[in-house]
């Protein structure tokens, strides 16, 4: 599946937990491209930053949408499954939206599930993505390279059948 016709499938359907245990696949642009395995096989990029934010990006095959899941300590006292109002600031675009709360291990963070094309294509052509909760920033982060993963994760997909 090409990348417009993967992406133009999605919808906003549920949120998964996400499986600590992930095949590895590729490196990519600074990110690893792995494959979560209790997603319908679905391809991720992931990475961990200075702030000790851990990101993925990548394609829930089973609820048929694509996701970013931000985990970091600054989110507070997140609720597993609870709803939680997000902005996110992708350079100048802001985006508005609700969240899932999750843990990832001990970390709390939220998932934002999406099925823009648009948001994806912007995601890629970025270069900070800033994460916002009641109006203070929780997370910002670079983006550098996320192009390039964001083309190997398609193929990884790809691969997935």
């Amino acid at each position: 599946m090409t990348f417009m016709k993967l992406a133009a499938a999605f919808t906003l359907i549920g949120s998964a937990a996400l499986a600590d245990d992930l095949v590895p696949y590729s490196q990519a642009g600074g990110w690893d491209v792995q494959i979560d395995t209790t997603l319908g096989n679905g391809c991720l990029l992931s990475s961990d930053f200075e702030d000790g934010s851990h990101v993925r990006i990548g394609f829930d095959r089973t609820a048929g949408n694509g996701y970013v899941a931000a985990f970091n300590d600054g989110w507070g006292d997140i609720t597993d499954g609870t709803d939680y109002p997000v902005s996110f600031m992708l350079d100048d675009q802001k985006y508005d939206g609700s969240a899932k709360g999750m843990h990832l291990g001990e970390t709390p963070g939220v998932m934002i599930n999406f099925d823009s094309v648009d948001f994806l294509t912007d995601l890629a052509a970025r270069n900070t993505l800033v994460l916002q909760h009641d109006g203070a920033d929780v997370m910002s982060i670079d983006l550098s390279g996320t192009d390039e993963a964001i083309t190997e994760t398609i193929a990884c997909q790809d691969e997935q059948g």
